[in-house]
Protein backbone atom coordinates (compact mmCIF):
# COMPACT_ATOMS: atom_id res chain seq x y z
CA UNK A 1 0.00 0.00 0.00
CA UNK A 2 1.23 3.45 -1.19
CA UNK A 3 0.52 6.03 1.86
CA UNK A 4 0.37 9.32 2.03
CA UNK A 5 2.88 10.39 4.80
CA UNK A 6 0.79 13.03 5.85
CA UNK A 7 -2.16 10.74 6.86
CA UNK A 8 -0.29 7.54 7.61
CA UNK A 9 -0.88 7.46 11.19
CA UNK A 10 -4.57 7.57 10.27
CA UNK A 11 -4.33 4.44 7.66
CA UNK A 12 -1.99 2.60 10.06
CA UNK A 13 -4.97 3.09 12.60
CA UNK A 14 -7.65 1.67 10.76
CA UNK A 15 -5.73 -1.49 9.01
CA UNK A 16 -4.95 -2.22 12.13
CA UNK A 17 -8.83 -2.95 12.84
CA UNK A 18 -8.57 -5.27 9.65
CA UNK A 19 -9.37 -8.04 11.54
CA UNK A 20 -11.55 -7.22 14.35
CA UNK A 21 -14.86 -8.87 13.27
CA UNK A 22 -12.94 -12.38 12.77
CA UNK A 23 -12.00 -12.28 9.33
CA UNK A 24 -9.92 -10.46 6.99
CA UNK A 25 -10.80 -6.83 5.13
CA UNK A 26 -13.20 -5.77 9.01
CA UNK A 27 -15.46 -8.13 7.98
CA UNK A 28 -17.16 -11.75 9.71
CA UNK A 29 -16.26 -14.86 8.50
CA UNK A 30 -19.76 -15.05 6.89
CA UNK A 31 -18.83 -11.88 5.20
CA UNK A 32 -21.23 -9.27 7.02
CA UNK A 33 -20.08 -6.34 4.98
CA UNK A 34 -21.31 -3.27 7.38
CA UNK A 35 -21.01 -5.06 10.84
CA UNK A 36 -18.67 -3.34 13.73
CA UNK A 37 -19.15 0.32 12.48
CA UNK A 38 -17.35 2.64 12.07
CA UNK A 39 -14.81 -0.12 11.67
CA UNK A 40 -16.96 -2.30 9.01
CA UNK A 41 -15.80 -2.85 5.38
CA UNK A 42 -18.15 -0.18 4.12
CA UNK A 43 -16.60 2.63 6.50
CA UNK A 44 -13.27 1.64 6.25
CA UNK A 45 -13.03 1.23 2.69
CA UNK A 46 -14.49 4.59 2.22
CA UNK A 47 -12.47 6.45 4.94
CA UNK A 48 -9.35 5.21 3.08
CA UNK A 49 -10.61 6.08 0.06
CA UNK A 50 -11.42 9.10 1.60
CA UNK A 51 -7.27 9.08 2.69
CA UNK A 52 -6.07 9.24 -0.72
CA UNK A 53 -5.81 5.54 -0.55
CA UNK A 54 -5.93 4.87 -4.27
CA UNK A 55 -8.63 2.39 -5.40
CA UNK A 56 -6.05 -0.17 -7.16
CA UNK A 57 -4.46 -0.91 -3.21
CA UNK A 58 -4.75 -4.84 -2.56
CA UNK A 59 -6.77 -3.20 0.32
CA UNK A 60 -9.95 -2.12 -1.77
CA UNK A 61 -10.00 -4.15 -4.36
CA UNK A 62 -11.15 -6.82 -1.94
CA UNK A 63 -13.23 -4.96 -0.18
CA UNK A 64 -14.61 -4.57 -3.78
CA UNK A 65 -15.20 -7.99 -4.59
CA UNK A 66 -16.61 -8.34 -1.71
CA UNK A 67 -19.39 -6.22 -1.99
CA UNK A 68 -19.45 -7.26 -5.47
CA UNK A 69 -20.30 -11.10 -4.32
CA UNK A 70 -22.60 -9.48 -2.31
CA UNK A 71 -24.84 -8.62 -5.43
CA UNK A 72 -28.21 -10.10 -7.10
CA UNK A 73 -29.21 -10.11 -10.32
CA UNK A 74 -32.11 -7.87 -9.65
CA UNK A 75 -29.66 -5.30 -8.40
CA UNK A 76 -29.86 -5.60 -5.11
CA UNK A 77 -27.28 -6.39 -2.84
CA UNK A 78 -27.57 -8.79 0.18
CA UNK A 79 -25.21 -7.33 2.86
CA UNK A 80 -25.85 -9.76 5.55
CA UNK A 81 -25.79 -13.64 4.83
CA UNK A 82 -29.62 -13.88 6.73
CA UNK A 83 -32.27 -11.24 7.18
CA UNK A 84 -33.80 -9.27 4.17
CA UNK A 85 -32.48 -7.07 1.65
CA UNK A 86 -32.54 -3.67 2.63
CA UNK A 87 -32.80 -0.38 0.13
CA UNK A 88 -30.44 1.30 2.30
CA UNK A 89 -28.12 -1.72 1.79
CA UNK A 90 -28.22 -1.56 -1.64
CA UNK A 91 -27.60 2.17 -1.22
CA UNK A 92 -24.34 1.89 0.52
CA UNK A 93 -23.15 -0.93 -1.55
CA UNK A 94 -23.59 0.86 -4.79
CA UNK A 95 -21.69 4.07 -3.39
CA UNK A 96 -18.83 2.46 -2.31
CA UNK A 97 -18.23 1.11 -5.50
CA UNK A 98 -18.82 4.34 -7.07
CA UNK A 99 -16.23 5.74 -4.88
CA UNK A 100 -13.83 2.87 -5.83
CA UNK A 101 -14.17 3.46 -9.31
CA UNK A 102 -17.19 0.58 -10.38
CA UNK A 103 -19.70 2.69 -11.87
CA UNK A 104 -19.12 1.45 -15.25
CA UNK A 105 -19.64 -2.09 -14.06
CA UNK A 106 -22.56 -3.86 -15.17
CA UNK A 107 -23.76 -5.13 -12.00
CA UNK A 108 -23.54 -1.83 -10.62
CA UNK A 109 -25.23 -0.31 -13.73
CA UNK A 110 -28.36 -2.86 -13.14
CA UNK A 111 -28.20 -1.34 -9.54
CA UNK A 112 -28.97 2.01 -11.63
CA UNK A 113 -31.59 0.67 -13.27
CA UNK A 114 -33.20 -1.03 -10.16
CA UNK A 115 -33.36 2.25 -8.05
CA UNK A 116 -34.94 4.20 -11.27
CA UNK A 117 -37.35 1.57 -10.98
CA UNK A 118 -38.30 1.50 -7.75
CA UNK A 119 -38.80 4.99 -5.99
CA UNK A 120 -41.36 5.32 -3.54
CA UNK A 121 -44.80 7.57 -3.68
CA UNK A 122 -43.18 10.87 -2.77
CA UNK A 123 -40.08 10.51 -5.06
CA UNK A 124 -37.66 8.93 -2.27
CA UNK A 125 -36.99 5.43 -1.56
CA UNK A 126 -38.14 3.21 1.51
CA UNK A 127 -38.26 -0.01 2.67
CA UNK A 128 -41.26 -1.65 4.41
CA UNK A 129 -39.40 -2.08 8.03
CA UNK A 130 -40.76 -0.52 10.32
CA UNK A 131 -38.71 -0.89 13.71
CA UNK A 132 -40.40 2.28 15.63
CA UNK A 133 -44.22 1.38 14.32
CA UNK A 134 -46.30 3.08 11.64
CA UNK A 135 -48.16 6.22 12.15
CA UNK A 136 -48.61 8.98 8.85
CA UNK A 137 -44.63 10.44 8.95
CA UNK A 138 -43.82 6.63 8.22
CA UNK A 139 -45.55 6.64 5.17
CA UNK A 140 -42.83 8.64 3.37
CA UNK A 141 -39.57 7.82 2.34
CA UNK A 142 -36.53 7.38 4.47
CA UNK A 143 -34.10 10.75 4.11
CA UNK A 144 -30.63 8.99 4.49
CA UNK A 145 -31.10 6.12 2.34
CA UNK A 146 -32.57 8.77 -0.37
CA UNK A 147 -29.59 10.65 0.08
CA UNK A 148 -27.44 7.86 -0.61
CA UNK A 149 -28.88 6.62 -3.43
CA UNK A 150 -28.58 10.04 -4.76
CA UNK A 151 -24.70 9.83 -3.86
CA UNK A 152 -24.15 7.09 -6.12
CA UNK A 153 -25.95 8.40 -9.14
CA UNK A 154 -23.50 11.77 -8.94
CA UNK A 155 -20.86 9.16 -10.61
CA UNK A 156 -23.28 8.44 -13.68
CA UNK A 157 -24.44 9.57 -16.37
CA UNK A 158 -28.03 10.29 -15.00
CA UNK A 159 -26.72 13.15 -12.99
CA UNK A 160 -28.44 16.13 -13.77
CA UNK A 161 -30.34 14.18 -17.35
CA UNK A 162 -33.13 12.33 -15.30
CA UNK A 163 -36.18 13.55 -13.68
CA UNK A 164 -36.71 10.61 -11.23
CA UNK A 165 -33.53 12.08 -9.45
CA UNK A 166 -35.00 15.74 -9.66
CA UNK A 167 -37.60 14.40 -8.01
CA UNK A 168 -35.88 12.30 -5.37
CA UNK A 169 -33.75 15.71 -4.99
CA UNK A 170 -37.69 17.75 -4.38
CA UNK A 171 -38.37 15.32 -1.75
CA UNK A 172 -34.84 16.03 0.58
CA UNK A 173 -35.82 19.38 -0.14
CA UNK A 174 -38.70 19.69 1.55
CA UNK A 175 -37.49 17.74 4.84
CA UNK A 176 -35.51 20.69 5.16
CA UNK A 177 -39.34 22.47 5.59
CA UNK A 178 -41.04 19.94 7.80
CA UNK A 179 -37.55 18.90 9.43
CA UNK A 180 -40.16 16.30 11.31
CA UNK A 181 -38.59 12.54 11.47
CA UNK A 182 -40.26 11.12 8.37
CA UNK A 183 -39.91 7.67 6.86
CA UNK A 184 -39.77 4.32 8.31
CA UNK A 185 -36.44 4.74 10.29
CA UNK A 186 -37.77 8.18 11.27
CA UNK A 187 -35.01 10.72 9.81
CA UNK A 188 -35.58 14.25 11.29
CA UNK A 189 -33.47 17.33 11.03
CA UNK A 190 -32.97 18.09 15.02
CA UNK A 191 -30.16 18.59 16.93
CA UNK A 192 -27.97 15.69 15.77
CA UNK A 193 -28.68 16.87 12.23
CA UNK A 194 -27.40 19.92 12.58
CA UNK A 195 -24.00 18.84 13.87
CA UNK A 196 -21.47 18.89 11.32
CA UNK A 197 -20.69 14.99 10.84
CA UNK A 198 -17.78 14.21 9.09
CA UNK A 199 -16.55 11.43 7.70
CA UNK A 200 -19.88 10.96 5.99
CA UNK A 201 -21.26 8.06 7.98
CA UNK A 202 -25.00 9.96 8.44
CA UNK A 203 -27.21 11.94 7.93
CA UNK A 204 -26.45 15.48 9.12
CA UNK A 205 -26.13 18.99 7.51
CA UNK A 206 -22.63 18.69 5.96
CA UNK A 207 -23.47 15.34 4.08
CA UNK A 208 -26.54 16.76 3.23
CA UNK A 209 -25.55 20.21 1.74
CA UNK A 210 -22.81 18.20 0.21
CA UNK A 211 -24.67 15.53 -1.70
CA UNK A 212 -26.99 18.02 -2.67
CA UNK A 213 -24.46 20.29 -3.93
CA UNK A 214 -23.83 18.05 -7.56
CA UNK A 215 -27.50 18.37 -8.46
CA UNK A 216 -29.08 21.43 -10.26
CA UNK A 217 -32.25 20.70 -9.09
CA UNK A 218 -31.11 22.06 -5.52
CA UNK A 219 -27.85 24.49 -6.33
CA UNK A 220 -30.32 27.72 -6.51
CA UNK A 221 -32.97 26.57 -4.45
CA UNK A 222 -33.67 28.47 -1.62
CA UNK A 223 -33.94 25.43 0.67
CA UNK A 224 -30.49 24.41 -0.42
CA UNK A 225 -29.12 28.17 0.08
CA UNK A 226 -30.63 28.36 3.82
CA UNK A 227 -28.66 24.82 4.83
CA UNK A 228 -25.73 26.02 2.69
CA UNK A 229 -25.39 29.07 5.02
CA UNK A 230 -26.59 27.39 7.97
CA UNK A 231 -23.31 25.65 7.53
CA UNK A 232 -21.27 28.61 6.34
CA UNK A 233 -21.60 29.94 9.48
CA UNK A 234 -20.14 27.34 11.31
CA UNK A 235 -16.71 27.81 9.49
CA UNK A 236 -13.57 29.20 11.81
CA UNK A 237 -11.31 30.50 10.42
CA UNK A 238 -12.44 29.68 6.81
CA UNK A 239 -12.34 25.99 8.38
CA UNK A 240 -14.82 22.98 8.94
CA UNK A 241 -15.02 22.42 12.55
CA UNK A 242 -16.00 18.40 13.34
CA UNK A 243 -18.83 18.67 15.25
CA UNK A 244 -19.62 14.89 15.16
CA UNK A 245 -18.55 11.79 14.58
CA UNK A 246 -18.15 8.19 16.62
CA UNK A 247 -15.85 8.36 19.88
CA UNK A 248 -14.01 4.80 18.44
CA UNK A 249 -12.51 7.49 15.71
CA UNK A 250 -10.87 9.74 18.41
CA UNK A 251 -7.47 8.40 17.30
CA UNK A 252 -7.82 9.49 13.83
CA UNK A 253 -6.42 13.12 13.17
CA UNK A 254 -8.46 13.81 9.84
CA UNK A 255 -11.65 14.01 11.42
CA UNK A 256 -11.05 15.01 15.40
CA UNK A 257 -13.59 15.79 16.78
CA UNK A 258 -13.52 19.50 17.86
CA UNK A 259 -10.72 20.06 15.67
CA UNK A 260 -10.66 21.40 12.06
CA UNK A 261 -10.28 19.07 9.28
CA UNK A 262 -7.90 19.90 5.81
CA UNK A 263 -9.96 16.93 4.15
CA UNK A 264 -13.57 18.10 5.43
CA UNK A 265 -12.83 21.76 4.56
CA UNK A 266 -11.65 20.23 1.28
CA UNK A 267 -14.89 18.34 0.67
CA UNK A 268 -16.89 22.28 1.65
CA UNK A 269 -14.80 23.75 -1.16
CA UNK A 270 -16.30 21.14 -3.18
CA UNK A 271 -19.72 22.08 -2.47
CA UNK A 272 -18.58 25.99 -3.52
CA UNK A 273 -17.07 24.60 -6.77
CA UNK A 274 -20.38 23.01 -7.62
CA UNK A 275 -22.68 25.93 -7.30
CA UNK A 276 -20.45 28.58 -8.65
Amino acid sequence: MEINSEHKNDIDEILSHKFDMGADYWTTPDNRLIKGSPFSAYDCALMLSELGVSPTDEALVSVAELFLSAWRKDGRFKLYPTGGILPCHTARAAYLLCRLGYQSDERVQKTYQYFLETPYLDGGWRCNKFSFGRGPDTEHSNPFPTLSILSSFRFSKFLNNEPILDTAVEFLLKHWEVRKPIGPCQYGMGTRFFKVGYPFEDYNIFSYVYELSFYDKAKHDKRFLAALQVLQDKLVNGMIIVERNSPKLSKLEFCKKGRPSKLATKRFHEILANIS
